[in-house]
């Protein structure tokens, strides 16, 4: 796929998804079975893979839109009410996202220690994963690439193929452990797994013979995080890595989504692979420095001062 040298506007991508409200814990250390521990504050603040990359991508420049299942209706589901006003007030449009009558919005309470470390515990009604998006080819009308996350397949997987028949590019969040031959690894155009994911979907400890397993499947553009370890792509039958930064890390929450977010949006400029991970390293280094899942995605004014410090040091 091929981008114009010079844009007027910003990129337009779509993330489809994962929306949750996270209710976060900090707390000095994890408490042990049938304890109890104080917390040292409490926030609330918008999670979810899929919102959380929109997030970055808005605070990053580009123009991002957001489509996933909510509770509702309107005024019914709190949590849902809370989560949408917190996306209009960083300009995302949300207009395809569905509420869903009858059911509570996705919450997660997480706790995060002294260290930065977390523990997750997830609410989700398990019919508002059979939601399915209205009018996926208007939803990618405008859009020039879909980012979607795989925890709600039935919800995405038409985006992605309405996106795909666009010609548009399809960066796959693989951050639910699935089954090697999961169809959304070969509509998308790019595949981007968590560690973890990754592991549990081949059943394979190394990273490298994990993704090789998948290239088997696919001719997507296959790649796999790794906390705070290098990103491992491959480049044809070769692999690649990308380091991570050093930073020092008081909250991890939401990293992997920034990164997602950024990479995404580096594609859709045009950076080369190289670039485009070095960019999403750097957003999701920025982000892990602070405290508050997606409330902590960096600017572009701050990646690129922080890319541009990083150079300097080299």
């Amino acid at each position: 796929m091929t981008f114009p040298e010079a844009r007027t506007t910003a990129p337009a991508i779509l993330c489809a998804g994962i929306i949750v409200l996270d209710e976060v814990f900090l707390v000095e250390g994890f408490p042990e079975p049938d304890g109890k521990t104080q917390a040292k504050a409490f926030f609330a603040v918008n999670g979810g893979c899929a919102a959380n990359a929109a997030v970055a991508i808005a605070r990053l420049g580009g123009r991002a839109s957001l489509a996933g299942p909510l509770g509702g209706p309107a005024a019914e589901d709190a949590n849902g009410d809370r989560v949408l006003a917190a996306l209009a007030r960083e300009n995302i449009d949300c207009t395809g996202c569905v509420r869903v009558a009858g059911l509570a919005t996705p919450l997660s309470a997480i706790l995060i220690d002294a260290r930065g470390e977390r523990m997750i515990v997830t609410y989700r009604d398990d019919r508002i994963a059979t939601t399915t998006p209205r009018d996926p080819e208007g939803l990618v009308a405008s859009a020039d690439a879909v980012l979607a996350d795989n925890r709600f397949p039935d919800f995405v997987r038409p985006i992605c193929r309405a996106a795909r028949a666009r010609g548009l590019t399809v960066v796959l969040d693989a951050d639910k452990p699935t089954q090697p031959s999961d169809e959304l690894f070969r509509i998308a155009t790019h595949v981007v797994f968590s560690s973890e994911c990754l592991r549990a979907t081949t059943g394979l400890d190394d990273l490298a013979r994990g993704l090789a397993q998948i290239g088997t499947m696919t001719d997507a553009f296959l790649a796999v995080t790794n906390g705070p370890g290098d990103v491992v792509w491959r480049e044809g039958n070769d692999l690649r890595h990308s380091a991570a930064f050093a930073v020092e890390a008081i909250d991890t929450l939401g990293a992997g989504d920034v990164f997602h977010g950024a990479f995404a949006l580096a594609l859709v400029e045009g950076q080369s692979f190289p670039a485009a991970m070095r960019f999403g390293a750097a957003a999701a280094g920025l982000k892990c420095t602070r405290l508050g899942g997606s409330s902590g995605a960096p600017t572009r004014a701050e990646v690129e001062a922080f890319l541009a410090d990083k150079q300097a040091v080299r």
